[in-house]
């Protein structure tokens, strides 16, 4: 499995260059079989990752733009009438793929984020009375831009604990640019080049089933749990008269556990490991709560980030 693996990387850090840590989380959390929320500014390489991961293993691909104007079965496809036959029949729609990237997701209306939702929760769609399995290997891949807010409808929080992590992808740095724009007039030069990938969905589906066997100590396991329940009873961690507690008005869900649990599991593999360490853990506690803790008004206005509150929860909670 290392091989595959490897081979994986390989691919996708050639066509989404200097997002090493990006390709990383998308392949943990397409091992822990979760979906992914995407947040950065436009033209950083969101859909080319996502692009990129399909053609790498071998998985239809399909690109949705969230729209206000969209509705609920432009996502999940509808019963059409069809003349010759004098029936209703139902006509897929692009939900009905390997991987789906559900680009600016924060722009589409509520009926329509809660059939992604559904979807995502459920692996399934229900159209009329019948209801219609999607692929054994569903990925979302959703974005939305932090920079507009005009024309949005930010998900609620618990919508948002649907995904198994939160990723945060910022701009390239100057050496990172050059060799973009290299990359890119290289390939502008080729015409449609053919896909060389090795890897196919049931290699993923050997590493999603490897991830299950992988061994985490209970030491590891009673870590991931007091990392949850520092966010929910501070005062049992922090001896600080409640001050820790006054800065969280919300801590993370049973969700945000089992994530842990998982993503730690994909990172020890991607770490070539068949055991989960502390570190694993440590490496994605910031993906997976980072949208699930809600701060406090108080924390706001001390200007202390979600970031650094669940630094300073890492810096209070020993691993034991």
């Amino acid at each position: 499995m290392e091989a595959v693996i490897e081979r994986l990387r390989t691919q996708l850090n050639h066509t989404v260059v200097g997002q090493s840590a990006l390709v990383d989380d998308l392949l943990i959390a397409l091992i822990a079989k979760g979906h992914v929320l995407l947040e950065g500014p436009p033209g950083i390489a969101k859909t080319t990752a996502a692009k990129s991961l399909a053609q790498a293993i071998k998985a239809s691909f399909q690109r949705i733009q969230f729209t206000p104007d969209l509705l609920p079965g432009d996502v999940t496809g509808s019963d059409v009438y069809q003349q010759h036959s004098g029936k209703f029949e139902f006509t897929p729609g692009p939900i009905m793929h390997d991987i789906v990237l559900a680009d600016e997701i924060n722009r589409a209306p509520a009926k329509v984020q809660s059939a992604l939702l559904e979807a995502m929760g459920e692996r399934q769609v229900t159209v009329g009375q019948t209801t219609y399995p999607l692929s054994k290997q569903f990925f979302v891949i959703a974005t939305q831009n932090p920079i507009e807010q005009e024309g949005t409808y930010p998900l609620p929080e618990a919508q948002l604990d649907r995904f198994i992590m939160k990723l945060l992808v910022d701009y390239p740095d100057a050496e990172t640019e050059r060799q973009v724009l290299q990359l890119v007039r290289e390939q502008d030069k080729q015409s449609a080049p053919a896909s060389t990938s090795s890897i196919s969905l049931d290699d993923i589906k050997d590493l999603q089933q490897q991830a299950l066997n992988v061994y985490m100590a209970d030491a590891v396991e009673q870590y991931i749990i007091h990392l949850v329940m520092a966010t929910r009873q501070p005062t049992q961690y922090f001896e600080d008269d409640g001050q820790m507690a006054a800065l969280i008005d919300f801590g993370v869900s049973p969700r945000a556990t089992l994530a842990l649990d998982r993503c730690a599991r994909a990172h020890a593999i991607l770490g070539g490991r068949d055991y989960v360490t502390p570190d694993d853990v440590r490496a994605i506690v910031h993906n997976v709560f980072r949208h699930r803790l809600i701060p406090s008004f108080q924390a706001v206005a001390q200007n202390l980030s979600t970031e650094q509150l669940i630094n300073m929860i890492l810096a209070k909670v020993p691993v034991l």
